[in-house]
């Protein structure tokens, strides 16, 4: 596969050390060795209880306010952008959060509009007002170059904020990245079935992940998101990736990252898969690779600038 590399994470190394948790393991040693090293203590970049703290907004004049919480450091500082209707206190993106105070690294974290404490009708949403939200945090509230952290439809709206802000953004980390995901299930879907859903207007996609077993999706979010595919030509992004995916993700398929990974234009691409993971990729290994990964990038970054 052309500009691509199928890795584990034998391939690289983390040089970075926090704590007593670096790992540094030879070249030819692979991902279960680094994430079978177990410690005595829970890592201090894995929250296991967090008090509540205050929420910032970022006021924007005629869309909503976005909610979002703020660390100040070193750059490159991490975005992170969640999923479909999910909000910034997930486990991965407080287990970032973390990391990122144990390195001393900025960070930045937020509700989409319409989602969580940020202002908004959810049923007004699409992906392009979502897109709009993500380069607001990027314009307004980031300094300096960034890595973006996108988790399923956040590692689509990070390909697109790349490609809007390439100066800016300097790597991506895709987690379960479903690009162009709703809308091709919408259109697996058989024809008297789509026909239904647009005369209802609202498609009741079945998800384990919702409390009521499926998620209402607007008809016009679909077609609406069909104006932001983007794996039916070269995405021009030239940044370092990363695409971490599980293997018994049946929500978004892997392969979907081998064909991101085979559209971007960067030559620097890994993906990476994790047998047993499924789609939120929130177990300790995988939080754990998500955060070695991170600091790789960091690592190579600032390798680059010095």
């Amino acid at each position: 596969m052309a500009g691509a590399g199928m890795a584990t994470l034998g391939s690289w190394v983390p040089r970075r050390r926090w704590g007593r948790e670096a790992v540094f393991l030879g070249f030819y040693r692979g991902l279960s060795a680094l994430l079978a090293r177990k410690s005595e203590r829970t890592p201090r970049w894995v929250p296991a209880c967090r008090p509540k703290s205050s929420v910032s907004f970022l006021s924007r004049p005629d869309l909503p306010n976005l909610a979002y919480k703020k660390l100040k450091g070193k750059s490159p500082g991490i975005i992170f952008i969640p999923g479909y209707i999910s909000n910034m206190n997930g486990t991965k993106a407080l287990a970032i959060e973390e990391f990122c105070k144990s390195l001393g690294h900025a960070y930045i974290r937020f509700d989409y509009s319409g989602v969580g404490n940020s202002d908004g009708n959810l049923q007004e949403c699409t992906v392009g007002k979502w897109r709009k939200d993500v380069l607001s945090i990027i314009d307004d509230l980031a300094e300096g170059p960034q890595i973006l952290v996108g988790s399923s439809l956040g590692g689509w709206l990070m390909l697109h904020a790349a490609i809007a802000r390439p100066q800016k953004v300097v790597a991506l980390i895709g987690i379960a990245t479903a690009v162009d995901g709703l809308v091709i299930q919408f259109n697996q879907l058989p024809v008297e079935v789509k026909k239904e859903i647009e005369v209802k207007g609202v498609w009741s996609m079945p998800s384990k992940y919702s409390e009521k077993g499926v998620y209402d999706i607007q008809y016009s979010f679909i077609k609406e998101a069909e104006h932001h595919c983007l794996l039916h030509s070269p995405i021009p992004v030239n940044c370092p990736i990363r695409l971490l995916h599980g293997m018994k993700d049946d929500i978004v398929p892997w392969h979907t990252s081998i064909q991101v990974a085979d559209r971007v234009v960067s030559k620097d691409v890994d993906v990476i898969l994790r047998k047993n993971s499924d789609h939120r990729m929130k177990e300790k290994s995988d939080i754990q690779l998500l955060v070695y990964t991170i600091d790789d990038l960091i690592d190579k970054l600032s390798t680059v600038v010095n």
